[in-house]
């Protein structure tokens, strides 16, 4: 993921109005952040309880930036993560919800996901499979996992760009 100022990513939300985006507060370790080493910018809001951000580059690497609720209930099992699918998750894994873009939204549309509880799923994807059979890559597999990552978060975001 290519580095993005504070700015930039507050002018990347596409379902919040201007004063969820004013209100919007930057990860603790903002500063600190391996953009390389991300496939999107995940974090929780420490002020609002239960809501997220996500800002995922789409297309040509063009970020959105997309305002999540979690719900309120948790699963009465642990559920999988739609976007890194890894099977051997080291977190817990919620619903979140996202309000449509445009008229959509504004008229009560929503789109839900399971995500990663503290959006991890770029570090799960980095980790070197297990062996499957001789002869298995798992460097390529492991691309493949950061590619599908790529794909599913990206394809999230045309959910919530969608009429619905």
């Amino acid at each position: 993921m290519f580095p993005l100022t504070p700015t930039a990513i507050k002018a990347s939300f596409v379902n919040a109005s201007r004063k969820v985006v004013a209100d919007i507060t930057l990860p603790k370790s903002f500063d600190e952040i391996d953009w390389p080493a991300q496939d999107f910018l995940g974090w929780t809001d420490p002020k609002m309880k239960r809501r997220a951000y996500v800002v995922v580059p789409v297309d040509d690497g063009e970020p959105v930036g997309i305002v999540l609720r979690q719900a309120d209930a948790s699963p009465a099992r642990r559920a999988q993560c739609s976007w890194c699918r890894d099977v051997k998750l080291p977190n817990e894994v919620v619903l979140f919800s996202a309000q449509r873009a445009g008229s959509s939204g504004r008229n009560g549309n929503t789109i839900a996901t399971w995500v990663c509880a503290e959006f991890q799923c770029s570090v799960n994807v980095r980790k070197l499979p297990s062996m499957a059979y001789i002869g298995f890559d798992v460097d390529a597999a492991r691309l493949e996992r950061m590619a599908m990552l790529r794909t599913r978060s990206a394809g999230f975001v045309s959910e919530v760009l969608a009429a619905g």
